[in-house]
């Protein structure tokens, strides 16, 4: 693949770059790390910062003639690169913080391929804009991934445990609403209040009479949702299609066939509002219902 002659297809780079993060991710987990405020109790660690760094490393040796916006750095690159990689290098610093593996690494071409890594189970979940599959290892990173080194080489080519091999596991992502699990994510800002707030599905007798609440703020939850452990994911924002934490998970949603709109029924867009992500149209039709019962107009 891609220690192959041939150009490494963006999706192989994108898993490459998402598992060199999480490799990061995975290796300083539980140690004392340093925090960069960003204001209003929201704040980066230096692992934020060293995950970006090896992704981008792989996307530079690459697609040396890419953009990359990435959540600490911001956008790099040349002002009038076409492509842009988008790159959130660990989605639930505050999980990771607080010594929870409920975190994932998204990298995103936008408008293309796009990974999500979970550091800790050893699964990556690919698409190439069309189809979309997960990749994983039974035993996860300690003993069945190779872990990733030396991800750059002479020739451009990317190096890593994807590029060398398959995975002892792949999987087609096949979305299903049998679980009734959502998850609702509550975390500010609430730009939709006081039309929308997502804690109120929470209280609603139909919600709760229909589906069973779960809490995850991080991207994984999408995931989920498209590998169908999740029946749909809900939270309130702007337009999140361009967001280096949302682009990969509503890319892999797309990709499986799940239903993808903004919490008033809408396309996820420059007009868009927040994300309803369903596995199946029975699912979202019964969210989009509760919400827009609410008596409030989104």
């Amino acid at each position: 693949m891609i220690d192959s002659p041939a150009s490494p297809t963006d999706t192989e780079v994108a898993a490459a770059a998402a598992l060199a993060g999480a490799e990061i991710v995975r290796a300083r987990y539980g140690r004392l790390h340093s925090r960069i405020d960003k204001g209003a109790g929201d704040f980066a660690t230096d692992v934020d910062v060293a995950a970006e760094e090896a992704i981008l490393d792989v996307i530079r040796g690459a697609r040396p003639g890419d953009a990359v916006h990435g959540e600490e750095g911001g956008r790099r690159g040349a002002v009038d690169a076409v492509r842009e990689w988008l790159v959130d290098p660990l989605c639930g610093t505050l999980n990771y913080a607080t010594g929870s593996h409920l975190v994932a690494v998204n990298v995103a071409l936008r408008n293309g391929p796009a990974a999500v890594a979970d550091p800790f189970s050893g699964e990556v979940f690919l698409t190439d804009g069309v189809t979309a599959w997960v990749q994983y290892d039974g035993d996860g990173y300690g003993k069945g991934w190779p872990g990733v080194r030396g991800r750059r080489v002479a020739d451009g080519h990317v190096s890593g445990p994807v590029a060398r091999r398959r995975p002892v596991g792949e999987d087609r992502l096949a979305p299903t609403g049998d679980t009734r699990l959502v998850d609702v994510n509550l975390d500010p800002p609430f730009p939709g209040a006081p039309a929308f707030r997502a804690v109120d599905l929470l209280a609603h007798p139909g919600f709760v009479e229909r589906f069973r609440p779960r809490v995850v703020s991080t991207t994984l939850a999408l995931a989920w949702v498209a590998a169908g452990r999740r029946a749909a994911y809900v939270t309130d924002g702007g337009d999140l299609s361009g967001s280096v934490h949302f682009a990969a998970g509503i890319a892999l949603c797309r990709a499986a066939g799940c239903v993808v709109t903004g919490v008033d029924g809408g396309p996820v867009g420059p007009e868009g509002r927040g994300l309803v992500v369903a596995a199946d149209a029975e699912t979202h039709g019964l969210l989009m219902s509760l919400i827009r019962g609410r008596g409030r107009s989104v």
